[in-house]
């Protein structure tokens, strides 16, 4: 069983091992090339922070299926949640026949995100969906049309989000005339403009008063700590500056903490580390512990204004998604992962800040809970070190450690480990680090 996995890791085979790539051959004939593959390693069964393969090698698991896996592989209340729903029935469609899970969650939402303002939510299948519904509840709300984005920001992989994201490439490169009407403004990314939260914020604004103006702009969109693009983390007060001028001049600030929410940085929102009470929240990733589930939640006057049908889909809530972000929830304040999270940041930046110490590759070390970045660069500089991150990720890899990549220059390694990752583990991801930046 999962849990019986010994929390180590432990590589005997070449990595990726014969049965790996054998299986990856297979993946080759029968998959679409237009999907990825970071590690092709195939994975077995996991558990907490450890992930094995078909060729019995365990990799320390910093990726959790990008942000995913927030409270860990197989957790015991999930695995048991979404056993009994399954056994209960898969699928009704909340829209058809409803069911209490799905409501629950709503609740849940409404009570674990900022402000104590009434809100309400939707439920949906992805984190892209979540922002094309925030989207349409926001010009419903306004009578606008325009979106505000940032610089940097990844927002998703469907016509309206793919037009939202500042890198074209991969995400949007020959898919044909993308989602109209958005408009983009330089963000706050302190390590490279320098600028106090405030200068920032009003730079952002001016350009959005540039090149829309407020009679037209729905909404904009703010990734708290952005994510692809390399875990930046705000200038404070540079959100809540936006969030004032939204107010002002009836625009919908939207936090999309699809990657940050959830626990991830150590509160159940990362919008709640900075003082800020957005209007809507998109939230997916960690929400059900592996289970496909997104969501829209806000101000309760600003979710209603759609009318009665509009929002909705085939399998947004399915029951057996609704059951384990229930228990996600109910683990977060039983096991106290706020304070998990806290902890793992403690360890991690700790332990990177000791490396950026030895290696000035390290240009900077950022992030909040369970949600951490390096930057490389070339050393003494501010340039961009892509290759150092593609050879480090590679090292760390053969060595029994999952790493991804962000950044709009690829030269970020980003650390998303589940919360519950022990100090033991943290340290040892390190250790492999050191090694690699030691062999550069």
């Amino acid at each position: 069983t999962a849990d019986a996995i010994a929390l180590e890791r432990k590589i005997v085979t070449a990595v990726p091992g014969p049965k790996s790539q054998a299986m990856h051959e297979r993946r080759k004939a029968a998959v679409s090339n237009g999907v990825g593959a970071a590690l092709p390693v195939y994975i077995a069964a996991a558990h907490d922070s450890i992930v094995v393969d078909i060729d019995g090698n365990q990799f320390i698991d910093m990726a959790s299926g990008i942000g995913v896996t927030t409270i860990g592989h197989t957790d015991p209340a999930v695995v048991s949640a979404v056993q009994n729903q399954v056994a209960s029935f898969t699928h009704t469609c909340f829209t058809v026949t409803p069911y209490e899970d799905y409501v629950r969650v709503a609740e849940l939402l409404a009570a674990h995100t900022p402000g104590t303002h009434a809100k309400k939510a939707v439920l949906v299948n992805s984190g892209a969906e979540a922002v094309e519904n925030a989207i349409k509840i926001a010009r419903k709300y306004t009578g606008k049309n325009a979106v505000g984005v940032l610089d940097h920001a990844y927002h998703g992989r469907t016509n309206m989000t793919m037009a939202m994201n500042f890198k074209n490439s991969p995400y949007a490169t020959g898919y044909g005339s993308l989602g109209t009407a958005v408009f983009r403004a330089p963000s706050s990314y302190p390590y490279w403009d320098g600028m106090t939260g405030e200068e920032a914020a009003e730079r952002t604004i001016w350009y959005f008063e540039k090149q829309v103006g407020v009679a037209d702009l729905a909404c904009i969109f703010a990734e708290p700590i952005q994510g692809e693009g390399g875990f930046m983390v705000p200038a404070d007060g540079y959100l809540n500056r936006i969030q004032e001028w939204c107010t002002e001049n009836n625009v919908v600030f939207i936090a999309d903490e699809v990657q940050s929410g959830v626990a991830r940085t150590g509160a159940y929102y990362a919008s709640e580390t900075f003082g800020l009470v957005p209007d809507l929240i998109t939230t997916a990733k960690g929400i059900a512990g592996g289970m496909p589930l997104a969501g829209v939640v806000g101000r309760a006057e600003i979710m209603d204004a759609s009318h009665p049908g509009g929002l909705g889909g085939t399998f947004g809530g399915n029951p057996v998604s609704c059951a384990a972000a229930v228990a996600v929830f109910e683990q977060i304040e039983r096991e106290n992962l706020l304070g998990e999270a806290q902890r793992v940041e403690k360890t991690l930046v700790g332990g990177l800040l000791e490396l950026q110490k030895k290696y000035p590759i390290i240009g900077e070390v950022r992030g909040k809970g369970a949600m951490i970045a390096i930057e490389l660069v070339q050393p003494g500089t501010k340039k961009a070190n892509p290759e150092a991150v593609t050879k480090a990720i590679a090292y760390a890899f053969q060595k029994g450690v999952l790493l991804l990549n962000a950044g709009t220059n690829y030269n970020v390694i980003r650390f998303l480990p589940s919360v519950k990752t022990s100090d033991e583990l943290l340290l040892d991801v390190v250790s492999v680090l050191d090694e690699a930046f030691a062999a550069l």
